[in-house]
């Protein structure tokens, strides 16, 4: 069982020393501990987007979707992400392909205009566009989706720092 875990450096050891004392002051004294001392190295930390699309995949696994269809469904759950736009039936084509040519996450969503010779179509944006509060949101979701389904997410504290670094 992990008791703690803590860096200090080698001046600091006096003040290790401390902490270990507080560390185990509750512990059965006759019970042996097992102590691992070694070098610090700083983990590599993900960015927004390269967590984004970790959590779509362990999304994907459970639902088993494709990580695609995972990523298309959060763009379009967002909401604030998308301009609606009527053209005509001979140019929509043209326009959604245009459009979905940027990216996966680019989605053209096609329906019926009231106006004769015309057709909507919500555009969504792709994520590589998104501000820091739109890359939050969508993190965000996704973290629900994810712990919904019972994956292991980040702390609360872990996805503030994260998404406070994402500069879009």
């Amino acid at each position: 069982m992990k008791i703690c875990t803590f860096k200090f450096k080698p001046k600091d050891f006096n003040l290790a020393i401390e902490r270990l004392k507080w560390a185990i002051k509750d512990l059965d004294p006759d019970k042996p501990l097992d102590v691992l001392l070694e070098t610090h190295n700083e983990k590599r930390s993900l960015d927004a987007n390269a967590y984004l699309w970790v959590l779509i995949g362990e999304i994907a696994r459970e639902t088993q979707k494709k990580k695609e269809e995972v990523y298309r469904e959060e763009i379009k759950e967002l909401g604030g992400n998308y301009d609606t736009v009527c053209a005509t039936q001979k140019a929509v084509g043209q326009l959604c392909g245009h459009w979905e040519a940027k990216g996966l996450g680019w989605i053209a969503e096609r329906f019926e205009s009231k106006i004769e010779g015309c057709e909507n179509v919500n555009l969504y944006y792709g994520s590589s566009v998104y501000d820091t509060a739109q890359m939050a949101r969508l993190i965000d979701n996704v973290v629900q989706d994810a712990r919904a389904l019972g994956i292991e997410t980040m702390t609360p504290k872990e996805l503030y720092l994260l998404k406070e670094a994402w500069h879009g």
